[in-house]
């Protein structure tokens, strides 16, 4: 915990509800599905599916303007004020340009570029897209709520949060890829939307010139929401040994931040 047990009080646990709600009220997953074309998320239909796109995307701006509403009902005025509402303008800006990186990295329904698909340009989009607003807006934004404001213990933080948000998204990969879309509560569009993941990185760091070559033919099916296509992908990720290369990363990684 960040404060003393002495100090755990109603008083002082209804703010931090108040600011995990707005949190939760960060909008990101409902205009992902959109750009995604995600037909599920959580086990339910995506938002959009329910509505029209263009409400859906009026509701986005909707609900990240009542987390800001929130946010300066309850705590202008509050000597953490600025530092909390200036986190979530900071982040949620990193994650839209993580955003902008990811969509700019695919060529949905056409052959992909392989030059885009680096391990530099796939740590840039999970880094924004996913490490900043899952794990670091959550966890600074309840450190200035305790008080804490040392930019010392801030850096510090930092590195480790980027680690656990970083292997986050590359564990989601591997769900879309390779997990039950009953059990995981989303649907694998990553391969449909020539997506620039995990798998696809490091399948082209571990080929082998012929097998570059067998991966350079094979890829015209990456981008394509063929069903058939989709499972050769997938097979030509398994006949790479990319699933063992992923639990080792899995291990290794937990190991890290442990």
């Amino acid at each position: 915990m960040l404060i003393p047990n002495d100090q755990l009080t109603e008083d002082n646990i209804h703010p931090a509800r108040i600011l995990a709600w707005c949190v939760e009220l960060a909008y990101f997953l409902i205009i992902d599905d959109i750009m995604d074309h995600s037909l599920v998320r959580r086990g339910k239909p995506c938002w959009y599916r329910y509505n029209n796109i263009g409400a859906t995307a009026n509701d986005g701006i909707l609900i990240e303007n009542a987390m800001y509403y929130i946010i300066r009902k309850y705590f202008k005025g509050k000597d953490n004020y600025v530092n909390i509402l200036e986190t979530f303008h900071d982040i949620i800006f990193k994650t839209l340009m993580g955003q902008c990186l990811d969509m700019l990295s695919t060529n949905f329904g056409k052959k992909p570029d392989l030059d885009l698909f680096t391990m530099d340009r796939y740590k840039s989009i999970i880094e924004c897209k996913t490490a900043y607003y899952t794990c670091i807006l959550p966890v600074t934004a309840a450190m200035y709520l305790a008080g804490i404001k040392d930019p010392e213990m801030l850096k510090q933080a930092t590195p480790v949060l980027l680690e656990i948000g970083r292997f986050f998204q590359i564990q989601d990969d591997y769900l879309s890829c390779f997990g039950n879309p009953e059990v995981c509560g989303k649907d694998d569009t990553d391969i449909q939307e020539g997506k620039c993941t995990w798998f696809i990185v490091v399948a082209l760091q571990r080929a082998t010139p012929e097998q570059r070559k067998i991966l350079e033919a094979s890829i015209e099916c990456y981008g394509v929401s063929d069903p058939e296509k989709v499972k050769r992908v997938r097979q030509l990720f398994t006949d790479l040994n990319l699933l063992d290369a992923y639990f080792t990363f899995e291990e290794e990684t937990y190991n890290l931040i442990n």
